[in-house]
């Protein structure tokens, strides 16, 4: 066999074949990776606005719950604050009309511990009592009808309510001890049972949307996770990933026309980012 049949690949026709390969497998590899990555980023974007979307719903839940004029915003620094008293139920009290027993009727010139309901409570189960709620008539949010001062509109801290049925469908029977004098009745004749402040805390800076709840009705609002948890509050992470935008504006409307709430929260992973806009109308009407 001659030495010419034998012959092998020189150095120079490998490294050649070599260089073709690698062109062949990098062109190979752009066409998979990146759609690979187009499908990630395209996931995570989905992702952050399926967490943007439900944060912001469930806080405009919350916040629709809230007791009528008690919403109220602040920031400081990189914290974003909006505050609320959540109500329990609603119902339309009795100060007046025809009634077999007069005592049924809240009376707004003294102090009353007893009365009934014309419209009843719906979510509650009967007999009810607490001496951690509270119960509320005609804030309007203004001094002398602000909740927040714990004087007028609300019951004081420790009063025990309690609520059960009464002898028609639409009446319940309430009482307080001790008796308290609600300052103003409410042209609808509306009674709120409260059950106490709430918080949302956006914190750009730690990149965190916080509720916090079970903590003592101020008059001044907490802007602060630190001054929240020294008051007992407590704490539930709604929504992690919060970018540099986080804002909350409220605008209190007027009788004629519903309160807006906005609330914009971007969140950013990974180099990707979502913004999102939610809008929550409330009825002010005490």
């Amino acid at each position: 066999m001659s030495h010419a049949s034998q012959r092998g690949f020189t150095l120079i026709e490998l490294v050649i074949t070599i260089v073709v390969g690698s062109i062949v497998v990098a062109f190979m590899a752009m066409f998979i990776v990146i759609p690979m990555n187009a499908y990630s980023a395209q996931t995570r974007r989905a992702q952050l606005v399926d967490d943007a979307d439900s944060a912001l719903r469930f806080m405009g839940r919350d916040i629709r719950s809230s007791l009528p004029n008690s919403v109220r915003v602040t920031s400081s620094g990189s914290v974003w604050a909006i505050e609320f008293l959540a109500t329990l139920d609603g119902a339309r009290y009795v100060d007046g009309g025809p009634l077999t027993n007069a005592a049924l009727a809240l009376d707004f010139t003294q102090n009353d511990g007893a009365f009934s309901t014309s419209v009843p409570f719906t979510q509650l189960s009967l007999p009810w009592s607490s001496s951690s709620a509270y119960l509320s008539i005609y804030n309007v949010g203004v001094p002398g009808a602000n909740a927040y001062e714990m004087a007028n509109v609300i019951t004081p801290p420790g009063t025990a309510i309690t609520v059960s049925a009464g002898s028609t469908a639409n009446q319940n029977l309430v009482t307080l001890s001790p008796s308290f004098q609600f300052a103003y009745g409410s042209p609808g004749k509306r009674v709120y049972l409260v059950s106490g402040p709430v918080s949302y805390l956006c914190d750009t800076g730690a990149g965190t949307l916080t509720r916090y709840s079970g903590y003592n009705i101020s008059s001044a609002q907490p802007a602060s996770a630190g001054t929240l948890t020294t008051n007992g509050a407590t704490a539930s992470l709604v929504a992690g990933d919060v970018g540099s935008l986080c804002q909350f504006t409220y605008s209190a409307g007027t009788a004629q026309r519903n309160a807006l709430i906005t609330l914009t929260l971007q969140l950013t992973q990974s180099s990707e980012s979502v913004q999102l806009l939610y809008e929550v109308q409330l009825v002010n009407s005490p």
